[in-house]
C-alpha cells in the first residue's frame, strides 16, 4: 500500500457520492461545512466559488477544484454577481434580470472522512486546491473526468461501481497535482514524499506497521545513519519516526475497531502488540476511550 492511497482509505468512511448538475441564471447554492471533501469540476460555463473569508474564485470550463477541509462555501454564476462583479457574503443583490445565459453544468463529488483522526498529509492542503484547465497539464486528472462526466451523463449497468472508483481516482490525482506543483518545500508531506530516504522509510513503517520498528532499522531502510536520519525525519514531518509510527498504529487500530468486529487481541497483533492490555493503555492515551468503548460510540 503507498502512502497516499493508505492515508486516504484510513480516513475514508462511506462511499463517495457524485452528481451531474445542470443550472439556468441566475443561481447561488450554499454548501455547508460537512466532515469530508468536496470536489468541483466545471464541465460548461462559467461561475464564482467563495469561501466564508476568502476570495473569490472564479472557475472556467474544464477547471478542478478540491475542498480537502468540507469548509462551507456558496457557488453563484458569473452572471448573477452585483454590478461590477463584487461579491457579498451572504448573498445579496442576485440580478433576477440576467439573461438566461447557456446552462451551467458541472460535476460535483462528496468524500466522508474521519475527521476525527486527519492524517497530516492531508492536513497541510489548503482550504481550497484549484487545478485550472490548462492544454497539456494532468492528463491523467483530465481523463478521469472525462469518463466520470460521461458515467453521471449515461448511466449504464455497472455505474455505481464506476463513479466510485472513479470518484477516488479524481482526488488522488487532485492531490498529486497539488504536491506536485509545490515549489521545492523543505518540510511537510511534500518535501519528504520528494526526499527519497525519507519516502523509504515511511514506505517500511505503512508496509508492515506491527514490526517493531527501531530508529536503527528505519535508518537502514532510508540508507542514513541512525542520527541523521532521525534528525532528518523529525525536521521534515514535524516529529520523532517512533512518534508517526505508534501515532499510525494507533490510527490503523482505530479503523479496525469501527468497520470490523475482531476481537480486541486480533486488533492488538495486527498493529504489533503482543498484549491486549499494552494495546488498550496505549489506545486510551491516544484516543481518551478505551478500545471497546470507542466502538460502541455512535458514529
Amino acid at each position: 500500500m503507498d502512502l497516499l492511497s493508505d492515508t486516504i482509505l484510513a480516513m475514508r468512511t462511506g462511499r463517495p457520492h457524485s452528481a451531474r448538475t445542470e443550472r439556468r441564471p441566475p443561481w447561488a447554492v450554499r454548501h455547508p461545512p460537512f466532515d469530508g471533501a468536496g470536489v468541483h469540476v466545471m464541465l460548461q460555463g462559467t461561475c464564482v466559488l467563495t469561501l466564508a473569508d476568502g476570495d473569490p474564485l472564479t472557475l472556467g470550463p474544464g477547471d478542478v477544484v478540491l475542498l480537502p477541509h468540507g469548509d462551507a462555501h456558496t457557488l453563484v454564476d458569473a452572471s448573477s454577481l452585483p454590478p461590477g462583479g463584487a461579491y457579498v457574503t451572504p448573498l445579496t443583490g442576485l440580478n433576477d434580470e440576467a439573461p438566461a445565459d447557456g446552462p451551467i453544468v458541472m460535476l460535483c463529488g462528496a468524500y466522508l472522512l474521519d475527521r476525527g483522526r486527519r492524517h497530516p498529509m492531508l492536513g497541510e492542503l489548503p482550504p481550497v486546491v484549484h487545478l485550472p484547465a490548462r492544454q497539456g497539464r494532468h492528463p491523467s486528472l483530465r481523463a478521469t473526468v472525462d469518463l466520470l462526466a460521461d458515467e453521471l451523463e449515461r448511466p449504464r449497468p455497472g455505474a455505481d461501481a464506476l463513479r466510485a472508483a472513479l470518484l477516488d481516482a479524481l482526488l488522488v490525482y487532485a492531490i498529486r497535482a497539488w504536491f506536485d506543483q509545490r515549489p521545492d518545500p523543505t518540510t511537510g508531506w511534500a518535501a519528504a514524499l520528494r526526499d527519497p530516504a525519507m519516502r523509504r522509510a515511511l514506505n517500511a513503517i505503512h508496509a508492515d506497521p506491527a514490526r517493531p520498528w527501531t530508529v536503527e532499522e528505519l535508518g537502514a531502510k532510508a540508507e542514513l545513519s541512525r542520527t541523521t536520519f532521525s534528525r532528518r525525519f523529525a525536521a521534515t514531518l514535524g516529529q520523532p519516526p517512533i512518534t508517526y509510527l505508534t501515532w499510525w498504529r494507533m490510527t490503523l487500530a482505530a479503523r479496525l475497531l469501527r468497520d470490523s468486529d475482531a476481537p480486541l487481541s486480533a486488533v492488538a497483533q495486527r498493529i504489533g502488540y503482543t498484549s491486549e492490555f499494552a494495546f488498550a493503555n496505549a489506545f486510551k492515551r491516544e484516543y481518551g476511550l478505551a478500545p471497546g468503548r470507542y466502538r460502541k460510540r455512535p458514529r
